[in-house]
């Protein structure tokens, strides 16, 4: 027969590697970008660097197509005004976030019945 210790460690063993199969599995929670505390010169160098990597993205699949084509100037400058346009969106929605953080920050203020 088998020994009974044996199966109560093999029991709690099984139950504690559940425990810990139960608490990997578990969704991570997702943090929005609004969430987290950034300064004004972070915020700006944010929609910098967004507004840049539009230009160059634009830049670099019109340089690629005008390549392919042999038509130099016109995709090029057709997908910087798209890359342009893309990057400026970009930095919109940064800013309706920031936006949203500020004023929900603000009502919490005015809610608060201390004056805190």
């Amino acid at each position: 027969m088998s020994d009974p210790h044996l199966a109560d460690d093999r029991k709690a063993r099984l139950q504690a590697l559940d425990a810990k199969l139960a608490a990997k599995r578990a969704p991570a929670e997702v943090k929005d970008h609004a969430e987290e505390h950034y300064s004004q010169a972070q915020l700006a160098w944010r929609m910098v660097i967004e507004l840049v990597a539009g230009l160059g993205i634009g830049f670099g699949i019109g340089y690629g197509l005008d390549s392919l084509f042999g038509t130099m100037p016109i995709f090029l400058v057709l997908f910087i005004f798209f890359g342009l346009a893309a990057g400026v969106n970009t930095m919109m929605r940064s800013a309706k976030e920031v936006q949203r953080k500020q004023l929900a920050v603000a009502s919490k203020d005015e809610d608060d019945p201390r004056g805190n």
